[in-house]
C-alpha cells in the first residue's frame, strides 16, 4: 500500500527539520525545526545527535497523533559520517565538517587520497572530504580506528536508530568523500588505505527500503512497529530525485540552501576542473551526475547582514546602470573562485540596492557553475532562491534554454518522501518569464565576468 503521509527527517547544515509530507501533493502539512547547533567539544566541534534524536522522536509522536505517519524517510547534508563501536554506540562524536583540524595533516592525507579521475571528488578544505575527516580523527584520537566497528554515511545513522539496519547510500558516498568510484559503483582505494576495509556499511541505493521501525522506537513514538523506513539520501540529490522520475534529459537542477549545488542531467560532455569545486555526484539511481557548487546561502547571509529590504525598481536600475557589483568569493574556501577575496565595485546607497546586487551576484555564480558542468536544457531552481525574483530574473536573462521553479513545494523533504512512494506524486514546474530588462541584465553580467577575469 502506498503511504498517505511520509515523515521526513531533513537535516541541513543550518537547521534540523521534521516534515510530514502528503503523498499525492507532496505538500508539507506539518513542519517542526530546531537549529543544527555545533557543540564545542571535547574532543572536537560536533553535532548534537542526541538532542536531534529526542527532537525527532517528539515530532514523530506529535505528527502521528495529529495526522498518522505511514512511513519515514531521511535526508541530510553531505560531507558527514558517523562512527559506531561494536555495541552500535557512537565511537566518537560526529565531527563538524567546517572544523579546520583535517587541514593540519593535509600533506599526509594528500599522499594517500585517490586522484580526481578515480573518485570525481575534488580536494576540499577542512573536513569537506569525508576521507580527510576520518584520516585526521584517527590521528587525533588514538585507538579510534580500532574501536570503530562501522562507518555510516549520515542519513543512515538515523536509519540505524530507526531500524537497527546498517547501510550507506550511494548519493552520500558520492558527495566528495574520496571513498567512492562513481563510474564503477564501488568503494575507492582509500578505504583500505584508511584501514577501514570491511568496516564501511554496505552501499545501497537511496530509493531502497532500509527496514522497518524498531519496536522500541514504535513504543516511544506511537507509530506501528515495522513502519517502512527508506535508505535515505543526500539533500541535494533529494532535490534532484523528483525530476529524474518525471523529466527527459537534458535539464539541470539548482538546489539552493546553505550550499547551492548545480547538477546537470544529459548535458554536454566537458572536462571537469576540480580546482573550480566541480565534482561528480551520484544520483538516487546510482548514476554519476556532473555537479558544481558554492556556499550561496552562507554568502547571502554574510552580505545582507540582517537587511530584509526588497529591491524596488529604482534600486535595480541604479545597480545595473552604475555597475554596483560583488566580485567573488564571499566564502573563499569553496566554489568556482575559491581562494579569492570578495570586493564591491561600487557602494550601494540603500538596502534595496544591496539586495539587488546580492541577488545578481548569486545568479551569476550559479550561471558560472552551470557552465562549468556543461548544463543544457532548462535550469530548475529548488529551495529558498526559487522565491527570489531578482535572482531568477538574472538567471533567466543568462539561460537561453529557460529557467523553471517548482509550481508547488518540492525541495529536499518532498524528494526524500518520494523514495517511499514508488515515484507517485505530482511534480510540476512553471517557467520564469524573460525579464523586460533582459538586455541590461546581460550587459551587467558581461561586465561582471570581465571584472572577475581582470581580478583573477
Amino acid at each position: 500500500m502506498t503511504p498517505r503521509h511520509v515523515a521526513v527527517i531533513d537535516v541541513g547544515k543550518t537547521n534540523a527539520k521534521l516534515a510530514l509530507v502528503e503523498a499525492g501533493s507532496l505538500r508539507e502539512i506539518a513542519v517542526v525545526t530546531r537549529p543544527n547547533t555545533v557543540l564545542p567539544g571535547p574532543p572536537w566541534p560536533h553535532f548534537d545527535l542526541a538532542g536531534h534524536w529526542r527532537f525527532f522522536q517528539d515530532g514523530l509522536r506529535a505528527f502521528h497523533a495529529a495526522h498518522g505517519v505511514d512511513a519515514v524517510s531521511v535526508t541530510t547534508h553531505g560531507a558527514s559520517g558517523v562512527l559506531l563501536d561494536a555495541a552500535g554506540k557512537l565511537a566518537a562524536p560526529m565531527l563538524d565538517y567546517e572544523h579546520p583540524g583535517p587541514d593540519t595533516v593535509a600533506a599526509g592525507y594528500d599522499a594517500i587520497r585517490p586522484p580526481f579521475a578515480e573518485t570525481g571528488s575534488a580536494r576540499l578544505p577542512m573536513g569537506l572530504n569525508l576521507g580527510a575527516q576520518l584520516h585526521w580523527m584517527f590521528q587525533a584520537m588514538p585507538g579510534l580506528r580500532e574501536r570503530t566497528a562501522h562507518v555510516l554515511t549520515y542519513p543512515q545513522y538515523w536509519g540505524w536508530l530507526l531500524t537497527g539496519e546498517l547501510a550507506c547510500d550511494v548519493t552520500s558516498l558520492g558527495c566528495h568523500t574520496d571513498l567512492w568510484v562513481p563510474q564503477e559503483g564501488r568503494f575507492s582505494s582509500l578505504v583500505a588505505r584508511l584501514g577501514l576495509a570491511g568496516k564501511i556499511a554496505p552501499a545501497r541505493r537511496a530509493d531502497a527500503r532500509l527496514g522497518g521501525l524498531l519496536p522500541g522506537v514504535a513504543r516511544e513514538t506511537g507509530l506501528a512497529a515495522g513502519t517502512p523506513v527508506s535508505v535515505g539520501i543526500h539533500d541535494s540529490n533529494a532535490s534532484l530525485y523528483p525530476y529524474l522520475l518525471g523529466r527527459s534529459a537534458p535539464f539541470a537542477v539548482v538546489s539552493t540552501g546553505t550550499w547551492v549545488v548545480s547538477m546537470a542531467v544529459g548535458g554536454d560532455t566537458v572536462a571537469l576542473d576540480p580546482a573550480r569545486d566541480v565534482l561528480v555526484n551520484v544520483n538516487a539511481l546510482g548514476r554519476p551526475v556532473p555537479s558544481a557548487r558554492f556556499m550561496g546561502g552562507r554568502e547571502h547571509e554574510v552580505i545582507r547582514d540582517g537587511c530584509a529590504d526588497l529591491p524596488a525598481a529604482g534600486d535595480r536600475r541604479r545597480v545595473l546602470a552604475d555597475r554596483v557589483m560583488i566580485l567573488p568569493a564571499v566564502e573563499p574556501g569553496s566554489g568556482p573562485f575559491a581562494g579569492r577575496g570578495s570586493r564591491w565595485t561600487g557602494v550601494p546607497q540603500r538596502g534595496g540596492e544591496r539586495m539587488a546586487a546580492l541577488a545578481f551576484y548569486l545568479a551569476l555564480m550559479t550561471d558560472t557553475c552551470l557552465a562549468l558542468i556543461g548544463a543544457r536544457g532548462p535550469a530548475i531552481v529548488e529551495g529558498p532562491f526559487a522565491r527570489n525574483r531578482t535572482y531568477l530574473d538574472m538567471l533567466a536573462a543568462l539561460r537561453p534554454e529557460g529557467v523553471e521553479v517548482a509550481a508547488s513545494a518540492t525541495g529536499t523533504s518532498a524528494g526524500a518522501a518520494l523514495l517511499l512512494l514508488g515515484g507517485a506524486g505530482a511534480v510540476t514546474t512553471r517557467p520564469v518569464a524573460a525579464p523586460a530588462d533582459a538586455d541590461a541584465l546581460a550587459a551587467y553580467a558581461a561586465a561582471w565576468r570581465a571584472a572577475v577575469a581582470a581580478a583573477g
